[in-house]
């Protein structure tokens, strides 16, 4: 007598619509996003795979939606690569992600193995690797990373804490409603905001 395994299953890189709906469809229970974004990855250099994080959020979570509709069921959509600071975190939940993958703050925690270093994939080619081994120091410990408290200023710190006051901000009281916020493309700088900071040599 055969016996039936009960498992939540997830499925990774996934980036489009038809795709995360034909895996929702065939029972998946979420749906890893992302291909090429993620701090030690190389994939997009070395092979021009790879879709704007943002979109492929989007894309897998308007599937998520049909679904929902269709059957009643919602399977999960995490955000997986590239995700660093508290606003990557804002905006893939607000491009409709329901969890975030995320590899460097974690390695970058005093309670992570690599002690300040960070493996972002491994690949079964020896002769065209994908990824490598990155240094990302250690920026504090795991309490501060995701809960505070902090006094940097760059968003690496107390990433729940950036998270509920950009829902604040949205007026969302929870994630559902975060999820529907209006989100327009725009260009971003990394030191947008931060002139003074930066003549002056602090933040």
């Amino acid at each position: 007598m055969k016996e039936i395994l009960h498992a939540t299953v997830l499925a990774g890189n996934c980036v489009g619509y038809q795709a995360a709906l034909e895996l929702m469809q065939a029972g998946a229970d979420g749906v890893l996003v992302g291909v090429g974004p993620g701090a030690a990855c190389t994939t997009r250099r070395a092979l021009g795979l790879g879709v704007p994080q943002i979109t492929a959020v989007a894309d897998v979570a308007a599937a998520r939606d049909d679904i929902e509709r269709e059957e009643g069921r919602r399977p999960v959509v995490i955000a997986d690569g590239g995700m660093k600071r508290g606003g990557d975190v804002c905006k893939a939940i607000a491009a409709g992600a329901d969890a975030v993958m995320l590899g460097s703050p974690f390695a970058a925690v005093k309670e992570a193995p690599g002690k300040g270093y960070h493996w972002g994939m491994s690949t079964a080619s020896p002769v065209l690797p994908r990824g490598t081994r990155i240094k990302v120091g250690v920026a504090g410990s795991l309490q501060e990373m995701l809960l505070g408290p902090t006094s940097r200023d760059d968003g690496s710190m107390n990433l729940m804490g950036a998270l509920r006051l950009s829902m604040s901000c949205c007026g969302a009281s929870n994630l559902r409603e975060m999820q529907k916020a209006e989100l327009v493309i725009a260009p971003a700088f990394e030191g947008e905001g931060k002139a003074a900071q930066r003549i002056q040599g602090v933040g």
